[in-house]
């Protein structure tokens, strides 16, 4: 019976299981803090850092959807706001852990699968996802938007940085449907601006653009290749 597909989560977790780069793929990918990954780097997003300084986002509860090794959810904390921050790998939690230590915030880390987490409905002010929409398979998109919906409070913000369609760091131009005829995400998948705006057309876009490019000696992070999108809960 173990196999076999009587609901809808049956379904889900089918597709999952022919899709999804396993734990241990993720574990080894963080493993390796010295490799030249860019956005390993211990600096904010820029486009994060521009919402703070234009005020259009302020203190308040943040939820952080794949947090890799922490960069932004620690400079959350630092602008004094409450923050859980979810990742899958167990050794980005970890180097998550000891760079909000060195940096002496609090954070919550929460080593899990970030629709397996149990999360309290309209708790939070801010949804931030920098790196792992584009990692999501399309089958995966619904309940991702439900996700954000359920856990945001009515006129909260939602940011996302995603890969710019063929750009320098990857971002895939295959269909969603071709995802399923390769089994394969093609080491992640590309936007234009006008699927980002068709997928997440139930909330007001407050701003898409490229990010901006940042020198090595700036205290930010940014790079051309990704997508940088505010909008805002209904």
């Amino acid at each position: 019976m173990k196999e076999t597909i009587t609901s809808h989560e049956d379904v889900l977790e089918m597709l999952d299981s022919l899709l999804r780069e396993p734990t241990g793929f993720w574990n080894e990918f963080y493993s390796n803090r010295e490799k030249g990954i860019p956005f390993f780097v211990n600096k904010p997003d820029e486009n994060l850092v521009s919402y703070f300084e234009k005020d259009i986002i302020n203190a308040g509860n943040v939820l952080e959807l794949g947090c890799g090794p922490g960069r932004n959810a620690i400079y959350f904390a630092e602008k004094g706001c409450t923050v859980d921050a979810i990742d899958l790998s167990e050794e980005s939690i970890q180097w998550a852990t000891e760079r909000a230590r060195e940096s002496e915030v609090t954070v919550n880390f929460i080593q899990d699968n970030i629709f397996d987490v149990h999360l309290e409905e309209e708790t939070y002010d801010i949804v931030y996802d920098s790196g792992c929409f584009h990692h999501i398979a399309p089958h995966r998109r619904m309940n991702y938007i439900e996700l954000i919906q359920k856990a945001l409070k009515p006129g909260g913000y939602f940011a996302i940085t995603c890969f710019v369609q063929d750009g320098d760091l990857g971002g895939s131009d295959i269909s969603d449907w071709e995802v399923y005829r390769l089994r394969s995400l093609d080491g992640g998948l590309g936007f234009t601006e006008e699927k980002l705006r068709t997928l997440f057309n139930g909330f007001e876009e407050i701003e898409m653009r490229r990010m901006k490019v940042a020198k090595k000696d700036e205290e930010v992070f940014g790079v051309s290749a990704l997508w940088a999108a505010l909008f805002r809960k209904k």
